[in-house]
């Protein structure tokens, strides 16, 4: 007897194959379902939904964490705000982020409460701007020859060493002075007392957390999510020229034809503390360089609103900064100028890809770019418009093109 066909091998039927179950991925399948009426599948490798996003609560204390790093949403794309809304409830949450320098902690980003704490008296907006354009006058912005000459012409040498060298030497693992000027072009220094993290228009937490959110998207009937499937195990059981959006490593795709693109990554240290608060904030910035971490999250203070966490238990996640390596999450590019001389090669391939196998290429990872939550639909909601809508709808040629 002729063993029973896996209905999971299964790919006959669909309208579009996503591949990827983050935000940009799910975006282009509920756009696609509900507003076209067309049946999707959606391959992801990992064991959960959501990408990145992915939310779960930590099983000792039941506080909600993110796995892989913190994900705060905000946006002042209006489209992308009343799109989200349809799948979640936000919370009034407001990003404020604080840095401890030498046992010191001071607000964050750069504002009068900083500049004030850290120089040992009040300043007036006038005042601070007068004592840091002195600082800062130490080298000419446009003559800065690497990182460190470049922020110091922006903000001065103290704030320099305090707040940025040692930081920037963990991410980057590499001393200031080698890295290019690119690599920072611009470093704000708020002359008020806001602390708010982030300037957009809206700004929250999902009430239930990202996974019930992005469950909600997927929870179409026209949407099939298949879990632990690696779409290059299967896609030779694809039906030739089914359309296909891609959000995968874009140098996995073409077999790292052009080499392969770098990337940072992040390692995480969960720790489960016996005490009902750490450090009274979601987010420490650790900027001495002999601290090798980057960063504590807490994950109970992004939710104050939730009464069922235990008072007697916190959960902190140390973040590390690296290199990624084959094999690792790829989480921020890198950009130097052999990537972006083997990304144009991979534009071209691209293109052709598309030409021939009905496929478009989208997300963080598939474009190569760094793109925030907010970014990633927003870019999902423009190519589902342009390329994806009428494709299904008309027959329109696909577009290739890496543009995210």
């Amino acid at each position: 007897m002729s063993p029973v066909a896996d209905p999971k091998d299964n790919f006959d039927g669909y309208d579009l194959i996503v591949v990827g179950a983050g935000f940009f991925g799910l975006t282009i399948a509920e756009r696609s379902a509900s507003q076209l009426g067309k049946r999707v599948l959606v391959l992801d490798r990992r064991s959960h939904i959501g990408g990145n996003a992915y939310s779960e609560p930590e099983p000792e204390t039941g506080i909600e964490v993110h796995r892989y790093g913190a994900h705060l949403f905000h946006t002042s794309n209006k489209r992308v705000w009343d799109y989200v809304n349809q799948f979640t409830e936000f919370t009034g949450y407001q990003h404020r982020v604080f840095a401890r320098v030498r046992d010191q902690v001071y607000s964050f980003p750069m504002n009068l409460a900083l500049i004030n704490s850290f120089f040992g008296r009040s300043h007036s907006p006038d005042e601070a701007r007068e004592l840091i354009a002195k600082q800062a006058a130490e080298f000419d912005t446009d003559k800065a020859r690497n990182l460190e000459e470049k922020a110091i012409s922006l903000i001065g040498r103290p704030l320099y060493e305090a707040f940025i060298r040692g930081y920037t030497a963990k991410q980057w693992q590499t001393d200031p002075k080698e890295l290019g000027t690119s690599v920072i072009n611009r470093l704000p220094v708020r002359y008020t007392f806001d602390n708010r993290y982030f300037n957009d228009t809206y700004e929250g937490l999902p009430v239930d957390g990202y996974t019930a959110w992005l469950e909600k998207m997927a929870a179409h009937e026209l949407i099939e999510v298949r879990l632990d499937t690696d779409y290059f195990d299967v896609r030779g059981s694809i039906p030739a020229g089914t359309p296909t959006v891609y959000t995968g490593p874009v140098d996995r795709y073409f077999d790292y034809a052009a080499g392969e693109l770098g990337w940072r990554t992040l390692d995480f240290e969960t720790e489960v503390l016996p005490v009902g608060d750490f450090q009274g904030t979601p987010v420490m910035n650790y900027n001495d360089e002999d601290v090798p971490y980057t960063r504590i999250h807490e994950f109970r203070h992004f939710h104050p609103e939730r009464t069922n966490y235990p008072a007697d238990k916190t959960v902190i996640v140390r973040e590390y900064s690296r290199f990624a390596e084959s094999g690792d999450e790829p989480y921020y590019p890198i950009n130097t100028p052999d990537d972006r001389e083997k990304l144009a090669r991979y534009r071209e391939l691209a293109k052709a890809e598309a030409a021939s196998k009905n496929i478009v290429f989208g997300g963080r990872l598939g474009t190569y770019q760094y793109l925030d939550m907010h970014m990633a639909i927003g870019s999902a909601l423009s190519v589902f418009d342009n390329k994806i809508a009428p494709h299904l709808t008309d027959g329109a040629p696909l577009d290739g093109s890496l543009d995210g």
